[in-house]
């Protein structure tokens, strides 16, 4: 293909003359967190000015009028005070302005000079004897501003950067005795800047917008938007449920219907109780039923409700157009022992490592993948494209054999070392596959197989952004192409690699996994329409209780994503729903794209076919 031939993928991805929702959101709240800075600093100067005139000095009226927090900055290093009627009367008020302005120079400087050398002697002796005593006020001021409220003075957060941490704090009773929750050891709440920076102390606690596919929330609770969540919603499909999760005033608790497969509940349970440890006592009362298995459990067509009825309600790990199953993340982000993953976090970093050792342009120039074929079609289908004696689709596929790789020790599966090749392979298993954001992260580009099922964030991902599109009844032919393209047109193929990269690293990283977590149960819990309770058979969750008593691995992927300090920030700023034109323009897009590469393979094949 030739490359002039080839439209320009910005052109594709960004048509011109249309904005781009994230640029402007962006913009919008960062007009709305500069507003809202100088009204709240504007307010707290106000509030200070009552009892400490000093500070009409520090901060002139000036201030008040607009300036933010910049032109505050410019005013304090000014020389002098505050300017006539601008501190309304303390300690200056207009008359003994205009009654300095009449007298003399001269009986002005001997005033000044008298007035100077008290003053001097008077602050000299003052900052000596009192020299500690200023440093230890100021002290507990700005402990007073940078702490949550807690308890314990000992479990104060200082700061973002010299921090309190919060290790397990297990109990020395043997494993046949229960753990129980520390009492007071880790913040319930924690207080922080809401927007903006604080006057006083300097600090600040910025707040991002979230990510686009953060608007995938509003469409997945859109069933209940009408009729909001009833307790009967949550019951009516309990026997599908692996567990009932509540969280009430700030704590978690768990009734265990029946175990899944592994270790499933046990990490998604402990990633919601990291989420607590992330952002205490910000997370309302709610009630939530989880399924663990791996395809969707509440097809539409099976519930059907009467106008004014709200459908059943459950948490999954996918969801699919013809379901109701709400997705939310997986267990694996904070590990799968069973298969050696570590938490994502650490996984992350070992990619990262291991991917930078070898340039994309000195990787193999092929497509890969690795993984078990046999647990749906999908899979057996790509193995077809495998590399034979007469054709070469450009796709290098392998086998893992988990029971075989148990026990060798995992050598030939670690994730980190499968960053070899220029391109990277994602097919789905039966449902979704946790596989998707490893590969992402693997600096290739993805030739990512058409989903049928979605996890929490693919909906967000665009092609020839993100990934290269795959259609599920032409894999081989659109790998093949791909390759092909990819390696005419390097410096493109290479940008999409980094690209997902990008996305997997920034929009996953798990401070946003945290972020999605906690929007998604924040606006289910505003749709429940019950009084949230603890079953009587309910278990209090805390870190302890599920991690002190376990071994080997579990215990050690826990420890390693055991969120050990409160966030020093806000969660990113939930961005509005799709409006229903909006919604058909951003998949139409899509749409428009892949139907763009489908034109210049279908130009690739009918030239090869001319050839031969």
């Amino acid at each position: 293909m030739d490359h002039e031939n080839v439209i320009s993928l910005k052109d594709i991805i960004q048509p011109p003359h249309k904005e781009n929702f994230n640029d402007v959101y962006i913009a919008k709240e960062k007009d709305k967190k500069s507003e809202k800075g100088k009204l709240l600093a504007s307010h707290f100067i106000r509030q200070k000015r009552k009892t400490n005139p000093v500070l009409c000095r520090q901060f002139p009226m000036e201030f008040e009028r607009g300036g933010g927090e910049e032109e505050a900055k410019s005013l304090n290093n000014r020389a002098g005070g505050c300017r006539s009627g601008s501190c309304h009367s303390w300690g200056v008020n207009s008359t003994v302005a205009s009654s300095s302005a009449s007298r003399s120079p001269t009986s002005s400087r001997t005033w000044t000079s008298i007035f100077l050398s008290i003053a001097i002697i008077i602050v000299s002796g003052l900052f000596i004897y009192g020299f500690d005593a200023v440093v230890f006020k100021l002290s507990k001021v700005t402990t007073f501003f940078n702490t949550p409220s807690s308890s314990s003075a000992a479990h104060r957060h200082s700061s973002s950067v010299d921090r309190i941490e919060y290790p397990l704090n297990c109990s020395s009773n043997p494993p046949d005795i229960p753990q129980k929750c520390p009492v007071g050891y880790y913040p319930i709440s924690f207080s922080i800047n809401n927007h903006g920076s604080n006057a006083c102390l300097g600090t600040s606690s910025t707040i991002s917008a979230c990510p686009e596919y953060f608007r995938w929330i509003h469409e997945d609770l859109g069933p209940w938007r009408a009729t909001g969540i009833t307790r009967e919603a949550i019951e009516s499909k309990k026997s599908l449920a692996h567990f009932r999760l509540v969280i009430y005033k700030g704590k978690a608790y768990l009734e265990q219907f029946h175990r899944a497969w592994q270790t499933r509940d046990v990490f998604t349970l402990w990633g919601i109780v990291q989420l607590l440890r992330f952002y205490p006592g910000r997370l309302p009362d709610l009630e939530m039923m989880f399924c663990c298995e791996d395809l969707p459990v509440l097809p539409k067509r099976d519930n059907q409700q009467p106008e004014g009825v709200a459908p059943p309600a459950m948490f999954h790990y996918c969801g699919h157009q013809s379901a109701f199953d709400i997705p939310f993340p997986d267990w694996s982000f904070w590990g799968w022992p069973e298969v050696n993953i570590k938490p994502w976090e650490t996984s992350l970093k070992d990619i990262q490592r291991e991917a930078a050792k070898i340039k994309w342009r000195k990787r193999n120039p092929n497509a890969f993948w690795k993984g078990n074929p046999w647990v749906s079609p999908k899979r057996s289908e790509l193995m077809k494209c495998q590399l034979t004696k007469d054709m070469d689709w450009h796709a290098r596929l392998y086998t893992v054999n988990w029971d075989h790789e148990h026990s060798s020790g995992y050598k030939k599966s670690r994730l980190e070392d499968q960053c070899t090749h220029r391109y990277k392979i994602y097919v789905e298993g039966r449902a979704w596959s946790v596989s998707e954001k490893y590969i992402l992260a693997c600096d290739a580009e993805t030739l990512l197989i058409t989903p049928e099922y979605y996890d929490f964030f693919v909906r967000g991902m665009i092609p020839l952004q993100h990934y290269w599109p795959i259609r599920t009844d032409n894999k081989c032919h659109d790998i093949k192409f791909a390759v092909h393209w990819g390696n005419n047109h390097k410096s493109m193929a290479q940008e999409i690699g980094k690209e997902g990269t990008r996305f997997a690293q920034e929009s996953l990283s798990i401070e946003r996994v945290y972020d999605y977590m906690f929007h998604l149960l924040s606006q289910y819990a505003k749709l429940q329409k019950f009084n949230v309770t603890v079953p009587h058979d309910a278990v209090e969750l805390c870190a302890e209780t599920m991690a002190c008593h376990e071994e080997g691995k579990v215990k050690e992927y826990m420890i390693q994503s055991l969120v050990k300090s409160p966030s020093s920030g806000l969660p990113c700023t939930m961005p509005p729903p799709y409006e229903p034109h909006e919604l058909q323009e951003f998949m139409g897009s899509k749409e428009n794209i892949t139907k763009q590469v489908e034109k210049w393979e279908a130009k690739y094949w009918e030239n090869i076919n001319h050839k031969n």
